[in-house]
C-alpha cells in the first residue's frame, strides 16, 4: 500500500506537491496551537465555559463564510482566495496568542474562523483540479495522511515546547510562547503557496467543466451535507475538548497529552493508507460505513474507562478508523459532482460540519462543568456515539438509494 502511494506520489504535478507542503506547514502549526490553546484560556483565569464560546464562534465564523469562499473561489479563482485566507488567519492567530480580554479572544475567534474559510475550502478542490479520476482516491488518502502526520508533529511540539519553556518562565508566558513559533510555522505555508499555477481559466475550459449546478448536483451536495452535519453535531461535543478530557479525567501532563494525541493521529495516518484497500474490496460507500461502525465501541471506551492507558489505545483505534473514511467520502463526492460545481460542494461539506462544532461547543462544556469529569465527559462521548450511528446509517441507506435510483435512470 506504502509502495503504492509512492507511485502515484510520482505521478502527482508541481501543483499537488506545493498544495501538500504548504499544508504540512499549516497542519503543525495548527497542531501545535490546538494542543494548548484551551490551556491558554484556562491560565488567563476564565473558566471552561470560555472555551466552549471561543470554539462555538470560530466555528460559527467557518460556517458562514465558508459558502461565499466557495462560490468566490469557483470565480475569481482559488489561489488570490487561498493566499488572502491563509495570510488574514495568521495575524489573527498571533494576535490571540497574546490578547487577554474576553471581548476581544471572542472577536478574534469569530474573525480567526472567518478567515479559515477561505483557505480550508480551497484546498480539495485544487487537488481535484489538478489530478484525474484515477489517481484522486489515493491522492486525498495521502493528503489527508499527510495532514495528520504533521498535526502529530504539532502536537508533539505543542506539548513539548510548552513544557521545556514552563522551565525558563511562568506558565502563562510559556503558553504564548508556544502559540507564537505555532502562528509563524503556519504562516509559513505561504511560502509554497505564492508558487502555485492556477489552472486553467473557466472560458478556457471545456464545456463539459462549465455545466452550472444543476439538480444532479444540488441533490449530491445536499446528502452529503446532512451526513457532515451529522458528523459535525457529534465531533463538536468530544473532539475540541480532548485535551482537556485527558487533563481533568486523569490529570496528564501537556507532553503526556500531547503525546496520546499524537498518537492518536499516527494512527490516522497509518488507516488513511489502509482506506484504498478496504475501497476495492467493499466499494467507497460501504468502506466508509465499515469504518464508521468499527470506531463506535471504541469511543464508548474512552467514555466509560478510568484506565489512562486504556483511554489512550481506545481512542488511537476511534480515531484512526472514524477519520480513515474522510478522504474516500470526499473522493466520492469529487467524483460526483462536476468541476463546476467542487467549490460549492467543498464549502458546503465543510460548512456543515463547522455548524455541528458551532452548536455543540457550549453543550459539551456545559455538561461537564455541570456533571464533573467523569460523568460529564461519559455523557458527551455516548451522545456523540449515538449520533455517529445515525450519521452512519444516513449515509449508507441515502447513498445507496441515489446510486441505484441514477443507475436505472442511465440504463433506461
Amino acid at each position: 500500500m506504502l509502495r503504492e502511494s509512492i507511485t502515484f506520489f510520482k505521478s502527482y504535478n508541481r501543483n499537488i506537491k506545493l498544495l501538500l507542503l504548504g499544508n504540512i506547514f499549516i497542519q503543525i502549526g495548527l497542531g501545535i496551537t490546538a494542543i494548548i490553546y484551551n490551556f491558554y484560556i484556562r491560565s488567563l483565569g476564565y473558566e471552561d465555559t470560555m472555551n466552549g464560546q471561543v470554539i462555538s464562534l470560530t466555528s460559527l465564523a467557518t460556517a458562514l463564510f465558508l459558502l461565499p469562499a466557495g462560490i468566490m473561489g469557483d470565480r475569481k479563482g482559488r489561489k488570490k482566495i487561498l493566499l488572502f485566507g491563509l495570510a488574514a488567519a495568521g495575524i489573527f492567530m498571533l494576535l490571540r496568542s497574546v490578547l487577554e480580554s474576553a471581548s476581544l479572544l471572542l472577536s478574534i475567534a469569530f474573525l480567526l474562523g472567518g478567515a479559515t474559510a477561505f483557505f480550508q475550502v480551497m484546498v480539495i478542490p485544487m487537488l481535484a483540479e489538478n489530478s484525474t479520476v484515477d489517481q484522486r482516491v489515493h491522492l486525498f488518502s495521502f493528503h489527508f495522511a499527510i495532514t495528520t502526520a504533521a498535526n502529530v508533529i504539532g502536537n508533539l511540539l505543542g506539548g513539548f515546547l510548552t513544557d521545556v519553556f514552563k522551565l525558563l518562565v511562568e506558565d502563562i508566558t510559556a503558553i504564548r510562547l508556544a502559540l507564537l513559533i505555532g502562528s509563524i510555522i503556519f504562516a509559513s505555508a505561504m511560502i509554497p503557496f505564492t508558487k502555485l499555477a492556477e489552472p486553467l481559466k473557466d472560458a478556457e475550459q471545456p464545456p463539459l467543466l462549465r455545466e452550472p449546478i444543476g439538480a444532479g448536483n444540488r441533490k449530491i451536495i445536499l446528502i452529503f451535507f446532512l451526513s457532515q452535519l451529522l458528523i459535525g453535531t457529534g465531533s463538536g461535543l468530544v473532539i475540541p475538548y480532548l485535551n482537556l478530557y485527558f487533563a481533568d479525567r486523569f490529570h496528564a501532563s501537556n507532553s503526556a497529552i500531547g503525546l496520546i494525541l499524537s498518537i492518536g493521529q499516527a494512527g490516522t495516518a497509518i488507516a488513511m493508507f489502509v482506506g484504498p484497500a478496504v475501497v476495492k474490496r467493499f466499494g467507497e460507500v460501504k468502506a466508509v460505513v465499515l469504518l464508521q461502525m468499527l470506531s463506535l465501541p471504541f469511543l464508548l471506551i474512552t467514555a466509560f474507562t478510568g484506565n489512562l492507558f486504556v483511554a489512550s489505545i481506545a481512542f488511537l483505534f476511534r480515531q484512526a478508523l472514524m477519520n480513515a473514511g474522510n478522504p474516500i467520502q470526499m473522493s466520492l463526492m469529487m467524483s460526483l459532482v462536476n468541476d463546476r460545481s467542487k467549490g460549492v460542494a467543498n464549502s458546503a461539506n465543510q460548512m456543515a460540519f463547522n455548524l455541528g462544532w458551532a452548536f455543540m461547543g457550549p453543550v459539551s462544556t456545559t455538561l461537564v462543568v455541570t456533571y464533573g469529569s467523569y460523568w460529564g465527559y461519559a455523557a458527551v462521548f455516548s451522545i456523540t456515539s449515538f449520533i455517529y450511528f445515525i450519521a452512519t446509517l444516513y449515509f449508507f441507506f441515502v447513498l445507496k438509494a441515489f446510486t441505484k435510483k441514477n443507475t436505472q435512470v442511465a440504463m433506461s
